[in-house]
């Protein structure tokens, strides 16, 4: 077996088609976007590079066929309440079922990142955002919704049989959209309806300045007490909303006011892979021309959330379920949607979970993020609660 190093276009795409020919004959896989899995690499387009982040990608090579991949990086926005020492990161690794092979992958990052002055590696995860590729998939292995990482099965043997620990576990969580909400959640809406000065609507398409302004204060505010190195600016946001304008449903995108102020959001879109199922990762003239068909014809019937928050000095009070209730009865009343799927969150973020569970939704999915730490420098713990 021989690891190459990606230096150049033509082995990002050998790197690219790698991780599609592992997974192709799994069922309900969905190959993301090249353009997409290009993008997190690129020094001009990823956010993370322009903070001193550094990232190197390998491809496994035995007997001329391409077994595998994996990539390294650190960066120093990556961060974990409770964790004191410097910590890298693996993604983006595929692998056939083979424990030698996954190990060199493995062992070829590690060396990497030791090189960098890190005491750990986690993975698999993104790098970049916590929106997308994020976790190893161990349970629900259906149709993956937009962001979702998706890998077989065996990956869950080929991580824990090198070494790796479980840092935290990550739940999805879904519903119908008909399905009724609890009473507590109704209540809770109601009440807070009665009082003056609280409000709640979904964006206007038309003035995404201004939405990409009330995004940035409640993230910021909503996060700024997990210590998780999570920072936005409004100018970052408005490129978010410009990039994902062609996909958009305004009424799927909801902020709650008290007294005109933003306090809470509950950020949505419609899940594109519905689209992407039948691109094979391209996004030439061809495919834009049948994503526009599909889209005006409403062939997708399923929303998934993207983020969620809620300002500090106004979580406890209903705040969520005001929001949420007024939106769903929209949703529902409009017929918008059959199925919702929630972004994932973190069994260390216990309102979130609490929130989720208030809808009546379910688990659909299950992920684990690992930790590997080099040579017992620090003792194991995994992923502290952000709240109680």
């Amino acid at each position: 077996m021989e690891l190459i190093e990606v230096t150049t276009p033509q082995l990002e795409d050998i790197f690219i088609e790698t991780g599609y020919l592992i997974n192709k004959d799994f069922p309900n896989y969905i190959r993301p976007l090249d353009k997409e899995v290009k993008e997190v690499f690129d020094k001009t387009k990823n956010k993370f590079y322009k903070d001193g982040g550094e990232a190197i990608r390998w491809i496994l090579v035995k007997d001329g066929k391409h077994i595998g991949r994996i990539a390294a990086y650190v960066y120093p926005r990556y961060k974990n309440k409770g964790t004191d020492y410097p910590v890298g990161c693996v993604g983006f690794f595929d692998c056939i079922n083979d424990q030698a092979a996954a190990g060199m992958l493995f062992d070829a990052a590690k060396y990497w990142l030791k090189s960098k002055q890190v005491d750990a590696m986690d993975g698999p995860v993104n790098f970049g955002d916590r929106d997308k590729w994020w976790g190893l998939l161990v349970e629900g292995f259906d149709e993956p919704i937009y962001g979702l990482a998706f890998n077989p099965p065996y990956y869950q043997r080929l991580f824990e049989d090198y070494g790796f620990m479980n840092y935290y576990n990550q739940y999805y969580y879904g519903l119908n959209i008909d399905d009724k909400l609890s009473d507590k959640f109704v209540e809770r809406y109601k009440r807070l309806k009665s009082k003056k000065g609280y409000d709640a609507r979904h964006i206007n398409i038309h003035n995404l300045e201004k939405h990409a302004q009330e995004f940035a204060k409640v993230y910021n505010e909503a996060w700024s007490q997990h210590d998780e190195g999570k920072e936005i600016s409004p100018e970052q946001v408005l490129k978010l909303f410009n990039q994902l304008k062609p996909v958009i449903d305004e009424k799927i995108i909801w902020f709650a006011y008290y007294n005109d102020e933003p306090i809470a959001m509950w950020i949505n879109i419609p899940d594109i892979n519905q689209y992407f199922k039948h691109f094979n990762g391209k996004m030439g003239l061809w495919q834009k021309i049948k994503f526009l068909w599909m889209k005006l014809n409403k062939t997708c019937d399923k929303f998934i959330g993207i983020a969620f928050g809620v300002v500090p000095r106004f979580q406890g009070m209903g705040v969520d379920s005001f929001m949420i209730y007024e939106g769903s009865r929209y949703i529902v009343e409009r017929k918008l949607y059959k199925t919702y799927e929630m972004g994932w969150s973190g069994d260390w973020n216990p309102r979130m979970l609490s929130v989720y569970k208030s809808l009546n939704a379910v688990v659909t999915r299950k992920l684990i993020t690992y930790r590997y730490i080099f040579d017992n420098k620090h003792p194991f713990e995994r992923h502290p609660p952000v709240e109680k």
